[in-house]
């Protein structure tokens, strides 16, 4: 493998086996993962985007290069949190679910930034966000959301906070693969640092952290040198047209959301596997061995 494509030994064996009709696909879970960007402090009209190497212990994606994100918490699908921005009938449509879908996934969006970077995108009111999420108590709260011992809605009745929808544009959704043990349906998000917070380098699942512009982070993963699933890579090249967070996320309303599925299909002694509008991903599989 010349690049940095991030691709499982155990895939083949899978693909075949849901060709010939003995595998059954698992049903994937609704999950949200958010491109955290800012300008890069010391190189003016420069673009960062946070990302964080998952840890070889991880059951999936293991030490590869990826956002904040995570899977839904059902919690989060009925009870009413306090919310600004565009409406939650606005996020449906725009999302392509019902409407209690789409706040679960925003607030999973919202978490998940909080619980692996330190970022939290609510504030006291509908126009502000929160400066400083350091210190002990912001630190238990965290861990209470990581053990799911305290849902992302009664965080944010506790602390009085309002979610501010607004802060984050919708990017991309790309699902599982069917041969994936493991699958989700996932929502990608950007949205900007916001002014007076930093990110944490304490994620539970991941083992660095780096601000790195999208352009030197898909270099890399070119020459092989970091990893990184479909998803991952094709967001972040798409990221290299803009040149500042609120270009990037101006851009956002304009992004198409149709589901990228990658789909594998018997051609000539072959299983072809491919994420459809992604060519570079393509790979070509003999029939009757391991990759």
């Amino acid at each position: 493998m010349s690049n940095g494509q991030w691709y499982p030994p155990e895939w083949p064996d899978r693909i075949r086996a849901l060709a010939a009709g003995t595998l059954t696909a698992a049903t994937p879970r609704r999950a949200a993962t958010v491109m955290l960007l800012r300008d890069a402090p010391d190189t003016p009209g420069a673009l960062e985007v946070h990302m964080l190497r998952r840890r070889t212990s991880m059951a999936f994606a293991a030490g590869a290069y990826a956002y904040p994100g995570g899977g839904v918490d059902p919690r989060d699908d009925d009870r009413q949190v306090r919310w600004a921005g565009p409406s939650r009938q606005t996020w449906a449509e725009r999302l392509g679910v019902p409407e209690k879908d789409a706040q679960a996934i925003v607030c999973a969006a919202v978490r998940e930034t909080f619980e692996e970077a330190g970022v939290l995108l609510a504030g006291p009111a509908p126009d502000s966000v929160v400066d400083d999420t350091t210190g002990d108590r912001w630190q238990a709260d965290r861990q209470a959301l990581i053990a799911r011992d305290l849902s992302f809605a009664e965080f944010l009745d506790r602390r009085g906070l309002v979610l501010r929808s607004d802060l984050l544009g919708a990017w991309a959704r790309w699902i599982t693969p069917e041969f994936e043990p493991r699958r989700y349906d996932t929502w990608f998000f950007a949205a900007a640092l916001p002014a007076g917070q930093r990110t944490s380098d304490d994620s539970s699942e991941a083992d660095r952290t780096v601000w790195i512009r999208p352009e030197r982070a898909a270099a890399a993963y070119d020459q092989g040198e970091l990893t990184m699933m479909p998803p991952t890579i094709a967001t972040l090249r798409t990221l290299t047209a803009y040149r500042t967070a609120h270009d990037a996320l101006a851009g956002a309303a304009g992004r198409d959301l149709t589901p990228v599925l990658a789909q594998a299909r018997l051609e000539a002694g072959e299983v072809v596997l491919s994420w459809p509008g992604h060519d570079e991903f393509t790979k070509h599989i003999p029939t009757g061995g391991s990759n």
